[in-house]
């Protein structure tokens, strides 16, 4: 991987087939547009949009899907050299339903995936010696070897002292048990330094349904800051000693996914910029982090203003203008 790459993302990169329809089920949908997505890697192309020099590692598989992903990471400036092929799996494939409220309805075509076949001797240790964060979720913590390969790489990440990132984005039915999937997913937060965790996923994951009291138990397993986003209702943040809440922006939704990637991709560019200034994370909620998840906040809306995860991810130019202009 480039040295240059600034924030390595790990996990899953596949299609998502999207309904053209709104309301209406798969098997009721009159068709599908074709959108690359993975939130691993939603993240690494909302970093890049955003003038980041991201990088992806990930494994899909040696088929016209697998160059297709490929070809469009390449072409949204983010280092793939960190991907991997599988000669005996193929891409994962997603289709999605949307609901006029926000919800959407996947279904994943997964036995096994390729994604799921990275294993620990795909990784190359040296692209974290220069790296400066490092991004992850929980699909690739539901299986052997993927989950080898992803503690491998948070074992260099915090070798090698990383800002690491986590959002958990539960998809239980990619998990077998979801007594396990809870225990692994509560298991990474130890991990990680900054969370970002949907409302309607924190408290299966969690055990609590207050947004203080699930901030407060992701804290507590070492997180420094958490972040609760809540769809068009913004989002609730906190450090343990202080905490803020934003509103939500309004938009002509067209469909939701890579919302909560776009505003990851906003936050870390944000705590980047910060690093760049004063040579250090600061991961306390005071007004300058206020400021960087308003500006995550501006980027996840504006990515549910277009179809598909990685084409709707904002630039900072976008993200400005909505924050200047307001809706």
């Amino acid at each position: 991987m480039n040295s240059s790459t600034e924030v390595i993302s790990l996990g899953e990169l596949l299609i998502d087939f999207v309904s053209v329809d709104v309301d209406r089920s798969l098997a009721d949908s009159s068709g599908f547009a074709k959108a690359p997505g993975g939130a691993p890697a939603n993240v690494a192309a909302g970093l890049a949009k955003l003038g980041r020099k991201a990088g992806f590692i990930g494994k899909v598989g040696r088929d016209p899907f697998g160059e297709y992903l490929t070809q469009v990471l390449r072409d949204a400036g983010i280092d793939v050299s960190g991907m991997s092929y599988d000669d005996e799996a193929r891409t994962t494939l997603s289709y999605v339903a949307n609901r006029s409220n926000g919800v959407r309805d996947c279904m994943f075509y997964r036995n096994p995936g390729a994604d799921m076949r990275l294993a620990p001797a795909d990784l190359d240790e040296t692209a974290f010696a220069s790296a400066k964060a490092f991004h992850f979720g929980s699909i690739s913590l539901g299986c052997e070897p993927v989950r080898s390969a992803t503690m491998q790489a948070l074992e260099w990440a915090k070798k090698y002292d990383l800002l690491v990132s986590y959002d958990p984005n539960l998809r239980l039915s990619l998990w077998d048990d979801e007594d396990f999937a809870k225990k692994e997913i509560r298991a990474a937060f130890r991990f990680a330094d900054v969370v970002k965790i949907s409302e309607e996923e924190m408290e299966f994951v969690t055990g609590f349904d207050t947004l203080e009291e699930s901030a407060s138990y992701i804290l507590k397993q070492g997180p420094k800051l958490v972040v609760i986003t809540r769809g068009g209702d913004g989002c609730y943040y906190t450090d343990g000693k202080s905490s803020g809440s934003l509103e939500g922006h309004r938009m002509n939704v067209v469909e939701t996914t890579g919302a909560g990637d776009a505003f990851v991709a906003g936050l870390l560019t944000k705590l980047l910029e910060r690093r760049d200034r004063t040579g250090t994370f600061e991961l306390v909620a005071d007004e300058e982090t206020a400021e960087a998840i308003r500006f995550a906040n501006a980027a996840g809306a504006l990515a549910t203003t277009k179809v598909g995860a990685i084409p709707a991810m904002p630039s900072q130019d976008e993200v400005g203008r909505l924050l200047r202009e307001g809706n």
